[in-house]
């Protein structure tokens, strides 16, 4: 059987890149005494499979893992048993049955839901609240992007399925659903940075708190996406 754990990741946690979360979690659900299945080969492992990658600094309330399992007793004492053995700064959230065929959480991954503040200090200089209205409505949104080799221009746009400021006027925060996939992977700061140089202004190293809502599959057909929280596509067990 396939499960699907959503977890949170927050506090100090966020400064632990991928590849440490990943080992910890091989190591919490062997505490937690899980049947989890392992690969067959000289060197076994076991079968999970991470969504998308939070990146260092961030933090989140919809990450995602899926696992093999073997036997079990039940969603409720899985999460149980894992909390246990979770340090502060991870918490297991829900555990879901996934139905047979279902794609592993990578390749699920379409979207993402993040909220945006600018950190104490480090708001601009200019009245940016009643700018950033007109740049949600703007027709285009180009970036330059670098790679190793060369860097090209890209329009933002089209991967940015909902961007909006929050109508609390003291929060300042801004809510956005962008694009998540291998494909076309769009990270909330470059929208902010974006914003900034379309301003005149530059984007600080350490200027913005970025918090993952979720993290969304695309279950509708092409050219009309319908995002559900990963989590959904699984059932209870």
């Amino acid at each position: 059987m396939k499960a699907r754990i959503k977890f949170a990741k927050w506090g100090a946690m966020r400064f632990i890149g991928h590849l440490d979360v990943m080992r910890y979690f091989q190591k919490a659900l062997r505490r937690a005494d899980i049947d989890v299945a392992y690969s067959e080969g000289f060197s076994p492992h076991q079968i999970m499979s991470f969504a998308a990658p939070l990146g260092v600094g961030l933090t989140s309330n919809g990450e995602y893992l899926d696992v093999e399992i073997k036997t079990h007793a039940g969603a409720e004492d899985m999460k149980k048993r894992l909390n246990e053995t979770m340090v502060e700064g991870l918490e297991i959230l829900s555990v879901t049955r996934l139905p047979e065929g279902a794609k592993n959480a990578m390749a699920s991954v379409a979207a993402a839901k993040y909220t945006v503040r600018f950190r104490k200090g480090y708001e601009p200089e200019f009245d940016w609240k009643s700018r950033f209205l007109d740049f949600c409505s703007s027709p285009s949104i180009v970036v330059t992007k670098k790679t190793k080799k060369s860097q090209a221009t890209l329009d933002l746009k089209p991967f940015i399925y909902h961007l909006s400021l929050s109508e609390e006027e003291k929060d300042g925060a801004v809510h956005m659903l962008v694009n998540a996939s291998s494909s076309g992977n769009v990270k909330p700061g470059l929208v902010m940075e974006a914003f900034l140089k379309a301003n005149g202004a530059e984007l600080s190293p350490f200027a913005l708190e970025i918090v993952r809502e979720d993290t969304y599959a695309d279950t509708g057909e092409e050219g009309a996406p319908h995002f559900v929280p990963l989590d959904a596509i699984g059932m209870e067990f």
